[in-house]
């Protein structure tokens, strides 16, 4: 058996907000039951407390292929946990209609984790999740924007499929924060079928890694 079969999935969570509050909660939570329902390997990041500076175009990455200019948490703690993961769960609280700014600052910064590596993130599998006071407050724009970034960087984004899921996992908090969300049952649902569908892919696309290595080194 390959160790790419053996071993568990690896998945990332990473809560773009700058609170302890639904977004939170659901991150942790959706990594909970990876680990309890999927037996997956788990890590997570907040933004939370976190110094997250902005991407400022300077190619820097670019022209040194030596990273990101900044030193800061992304570049400190974040970097190598994308890296690590075979798949990434991305929760954003909905901002005026989409994203907080930490999370697309986060999304900004990859760039210089691909300028180094253009297929470092290749076939790597996200999902997303958004949470907002209001039932239709932007939630699936939100995640729309998450889908996008997954698109552009090589990473294949999966959705919780028709009736019920749709884009994502989407919750209305109510304003309520962790109490609110976990209240949603509709939200939980789609949460968990999206789940299903990005431990599903995952395993997938690493048992087709595993068996293109094993043919590619049978014919040496």
């Amino acid at each position: 058996m390959q160790e790419t079969e053996a071993r568990p999935i690896r998945i990332l969570g990473i809560s773009g907000s700058p609170r302890n509050m639904a977004t939170d909660f659901l991150v942790r939570e959706v990594l909970k039951i990876a680990e309890e329902k999927y037996n997956a390997e788990t890590d997570y990041f907040s933004a939370k407390g976190k110094k997250l500076n902005f991407c400022i175009h300077c190619d820097f990455c670019i022209r040194t292929r030596e990273g990101c200019i900044h030193k800061d948490d992304i570049s400190a703690e974040l970097y190598d946990k994308m890296i690590w993961a075979d798949a990434w769960i991305i929760g954003t609280p909905v901002y005026q209609g989409t994203l907080s700014a930490q999370t697309k600052t986060i999304m900004d910064r990859c760039r210089a984790v691909v300028a180094k590596n253009p297929k470092v993130f290749l076939n790597k599998v996200g999902m997303g999740i958004a949470d907002g006071g209001d039932r239709i407050g932007g939630q699936e724009p939100a995640i729309q924007t998450i889908l996008n970034f997954y698109v552009i960087n090589e990473i294949i984004p999966v959705g919780g499929g028709s009736f019920g899921a749709n884009l994502g996992g989407t919750f209305w908090s109510k304003d309520k924060g962790a109490e609110g969300v976990s209240e949603d049952s509709e939200g939980m649902r789609s949460l968990r079928r999206t789940l299903k569908k990005l431990v599903q892919t995952t395993q997938l696309v690493k048992r087709a890694s595993s068996g293109t290595k094993s043919e590619m080194e049978s014919e040496l």
